[in-house]
């Protein structure tokens, strides 16, 4: 062999493996689009990517643990932006196609209670051109599933031209992108909404609802409309903070974490699973966690990563086994003898009895952690970023422990006291009760 010649088969081999690297590494600009369709077989809709029947197992998350959203049987998200900060919608598209996961890509589009004009022409085309870089961007990644134009465009507007901003990016992405369907997620559902969207949006190829507690009246929406398209839901989960009942003094009434893990799985087996001929995809509400009320009611981890009950069904809807090790169980939580729902009143700096009861399927030892925090006060609405409340110190005799004292804060007010159990397996039950001090 002369110095530096090389086998035509070693280079052969060698040459394959180069361009299968630059064809298929994510991010590299020669990846592939993986192309993506809305089909209707025998009555039945459902999305078809690469030419097979693809099924959604799907969560809302932006800034989640991919890899144990996949572990978990997890296959494709929704975002809610494409400008989450320098390269952060790049790096979680190459992170997703690494792990099997696709994207439904939200393209951030402005909304009017925010205080965006559409009759403003120029700032329409604008807004227009922006999205169209976006669309550049991301449109040949293979990790791509859907586009979702606007989250919630519909919540408190009152101009309906937004729809025809929406049809217009609509028709621009299939353009520039014939391989990825296009959608618009609407908070809730009524019939005249969607005869506005229908009416000004007919290029969409599907429609997206967002329900919390309103996902059961679904069934009987999809009905009585005589509702025949597509649909995903692109946000679902927790009974919304706005839909519960309340105290006498008008604080929400937040569901444990294993009521919330059963609405779940009631949610999925009642209304999503029988309407499957429709709906095509849907994704809960939320992988990862949030302050919206409370630090507890829409994410399924805690604020120091521990997964939730509602992991656990999520993990038996995705693959039909339930994990390994389980999340404990809430069975009761009491303060002064009483359940939330009873609209609990405490005299200012006296000390009363504060109880959780729980179970661990595993048979875990379980560790306790209680909180006081000053009831929510946040306007805000639409899941729009709220702060954090500071606990209360000093409060809590036996915070480990499954019974404690609780001493009334001395200055009257509506408070919350909140409960976590940890196994110690990276795991979490929680629970709170809303409380008023009287002076």
């Amino acid at each position: 062999m002369k110095p530096f010649q090389i086998p035509v088969s070693h280079f052969f081999v060698t040459a394959c493996l180069v361009l299968a690297a630059l064809v298929m590494t994510p991010g590299s600009g020669w990846a592939q689009p993986i192309k993506v369709e809305v089909v209707k077989q025998n009555g039945k809709y459902q999305l078809l990517r690469d030419g097979k029947p693809y099924r959604v197992n799907g969560a809302g998350l932006a800034n989640g643990d991919l890899k144990t959203f996949a572990a978990h049987g997890g296959n494709s998200i929704r975002t809610w932006s494409t400008v989450d900060g320098p390269e952060g919608t790049s790096k979680l598209l190459d992170e997703a196609f690494e792990l099997g996961i696709t994207v439904s890509l939200c393209v951030y589009t402005a909304l009017e209670r925010h205080g965006f004009d559409y009759y403003d022409e120029a700032a329409v085309a604008q807004q227009f051109e922006r999205i169209k870089q976006e669309v550049l961007k991301y449109k040949d990644h293979p990790a791509l599933l859907t586009w979702i134009i606007g989250n919630e465009l519909n919540f408190d507007y009152k101009n309906p031209l937004v729809y025809d901003a929406v049809n217009n990016i609509s028709k621009m992405i299939h353009e520039v992108d014939p391989n990825h369907p296009t959608t618009t997620a609407l908070a809730g559902f009524n019939e005249n909404l969607l005869e506005v969207v229908d009416e000004r949006a007919s290029d969409l190829d599907f429609i997206s609802f967002q329900v919390y507690g309103q996902l059961y009246d679904l069934p009987r929406f999809v009905k009585d409309v005589k509702l025949k398209a597509p649909y995903f839901i692109t946000e679902w989960g927790a009974i919304g903070h706005w839909e519960v009942p309340k105290t006498s003094w008008g604080a929400p009434l937040e569901q444990d974490s294993s009521a919330k893990a059963d609405t779940y799985m009631r949610g999925y087996k009642k209304v999503i699973t029988p309407l499957a001929d429709q709906t095509i995809g849907n994704y809960v509400f939320l992988w990862g966690q949030k302050q919206e009320k409370t630090p507890t009611w829409y994410g399924l981890f805690t604020e120091t990563g521990e997964e939730t009950e509602t992991i656990d069904v999520l993990h038996y809807i995705w693959t039909g086994n339930w994990p390994d090790n389980r999340a404990p169980r809430i069975k009761s939580m009491r303060l002064n003898g009483k359940p939330g729902h009873k609209s609990v009143r405490l005299k200012a700096s006296r000390t009363y009895p504060a109880e959780l009861k729980t179970q661990d399927p595993d048979g875990d030892s379980l560790t306790y952690l209680w909180q006081v925090k000053q009831e929510s006060n946040a306007n805000q609405v639409g899941g729009d970023f709220e702060d954090s409340i500071t606990n209360l110190e000093n409060l809590i005799t036996g915070s480990m422990a499954s019974e404690i004292q609780l001493l009334a804060p001395e200055k009257p007010g509506a408070y919350r006291l909140f409960v976590y159990a940890y196994d110690g397996q990276g795991h979490a039950a929680h629970a709170n009760i809303p409380f008023y001090v009287d002076d």
